[in-house]
């Protein structure tokens, strides 16, 4: 039976945490009862497991599937290797437990592999953009065109900016103390937006890979957020608080939204020392007031502590199993 695609706001994701899909406490993460506090995680089968596990890693996705429960407000998606790998995930038993799928390297050379399998199901995707087409304007527009068709574009939750594989593209990495906006990232950012959010499309923000320096990390969500990028990707389960914390809504900013929203509002009004006009910052409004209802206000007291076992492997863990 043809099932139409899930509907939720962008916003209730948060953090999307990554994990790899041979994760042994995934059936724990995903039910709840580890790391409880991450609003969405994203089971990898891509970038985060080897070749030679991928087979054993959706066997034991597989199986964890079986154990899942129904957990409101708490998002769980898979990112598929490839489309092939898509289809091995689609067969699963109890596959309808999730609520959607990451589609990694996206571009119009896998365009159909991957929505020709999805029609008539009720999954949710985010393609993520990390391939070299990206530094392509023409090819993005292209790509556009082919995401707005009505079947394809309700079912998008959100498109992905890959940060780090464009970096590697480029040959670099981002120096330590700095922000993606202060590389030449900055500039294909602001491209993918003029290009895909004035036609109604969300946009996450990018990875920051660096555990120990959380000042960085807050001065990117601000400039992520003035970019109006969505929901940013954490590599650890102690960036989650950090990040959602930075998406709490100032109160003068939610009082100048509700204003601009009420209809007895006048067209242009003063507000807080700010110039508001109801037809040109409406959009902007609705926006923080939808991400004021899943953050609530920005707070100012000290973070939660994550006790959480980390998500990525220690580098010293390998080195002592290759000996």
């Amino acid at each position: 039976m043809s099932k139409s695609p899930k509907s939720f706001s962008p916003w209730c994701l948060g953090a999307s945490l990554y994990m790899p899909a041979h994760r042994l406490d995934l059936m724990d993460c995903a039910n709840g009862e580890k790391l409880a506090a991450v609003r969405s995680m994203i089971f990898c089968t891509e970038d985060a497991v080897s070749d030679a596990d991928v087979h054993s890693s959706l066997r034991h996705l597989g199986l964890c599937l079986q154990g899942f429960r129904d957990t409101p407000g708490r998002f769980r998606f898979i990112r598929a290797r490839n489309p092939g790998v898509l289809a091995r995930l689609l067969a699963l038993p109890g596959i309808e437990k999730i609520d959607g799928f990451v589609l990694p390297k996206f571009n119009e050379s896998n365009f159909n592999a991957y929505f020709d399998q999805l029609q008539g199901t009720a999954f949710k995707v985010m393609p993520t953009l990390e391939t070299r087409d990206v530094f392509d304007a023409g090819a993005m527009r292209e790509l556009r065109q082919g995401l707005l068709q009505d079947d394809i574009f309700t079912r998008i939750l959100m498109l992905r900016i890959g940060g780090n594989d464009l970096m590697n593209l480029l040959g670099i990495r981002r120096p330590r103390n700095m922000t993606l906006y202060e590389t030449p990232l900055g500039h294909v950012i602001a491209q993918l937006i003029t290009t895909f959010k004035p036609y109604g499309f969300s946009l996450s923000a990018p990875v920051f890979e660096y555990l120990e320096d959380a000042a960085t990390l807050q001065k990117e969500i601000r400039q992520d957020l003035a970019h109006g990028l969505i929901g940013k990707t954490a590599i650890h389960p102690t960036q989650v608080p950090i990040i959602e914390a930075m998406y709490g809504v100032d109160s003068e900013d939610y009082e100048m939204a509700v204003a601009l929203n009420q209809s007895s509002s006048p067209a242009v009004f003063r507000m807080h020392d700010a110039m508001c006009e109801v037809e040109t910052h409406k959009q902007w409004g609705r926006a923080i007031i939808d991400r004021r209802q899943h953050y609530g206000d920005r707070r100012t007291q000290a973070l939660p502590e994550y006790a959480e076992s980390s998500c990525l492997t220690d580098i010293t863990q390998v080195s002592d199993r290759m000996g």
